[in-house]
């Protein structure tokens, strides 16, 4: 028995979704699950002396941590997650509003999130 209609096989298009969903994933789970917390225990437990000792975030050891490279990377992959989940969240919300911008839309969203990135890593590199 053969089937009454064919299938057109046509090759797959290569797309840059998988990279752009994994990071709006990650900078999610991060902006979900660290970002309150950052909030606030860097806003109210630490400066009020709830959770450490009121000169655990002073100048001079918030700045040894953003010159350490673990904390450098540390700051570079919040700030950057932060941004891609951020800017993929407006592209598709510019989307649902009704403004059909195709790839520029996307390309600004994700172009700005690329640059202040880079812009992050250079200050981060150059401190």
């Amino acid at each position: 028995m053969t089937p009454s209609h064919t299938v057109d096989e046509a090759p797959l298009k290569r797309t840059h979704e998988p990279i752009v969903w994994s990071l709006f994933g990650a900078g999610g789970v991060l902006s979900a699950m660290f970002g309150p917390m950052l909030i606030l225990v860097t806003t109210i437990l630490v400066p009020l002396g709830i959770l450490l000792p009121t000169g655990t975030l002073s100048y001079t050891r918030v700045l040894a941590f953003a010159q350490w490279w673990p904390g450098k990377i540390a700051i570079l992959a919040v700030v950057a997650l932060f941004l891609y989940h951020a800017m993929h969240r407006l592209c598709h919300s510019l989307h649902d509003l009704g403004f059909h911008t195709g790839t520029g839309a996307q390309i600004v969203c994700y172009g700005f999130a690329t640059v202040m990135s880079g812009v992050c890593a250079v200050l981060l590199l150059t401190f």
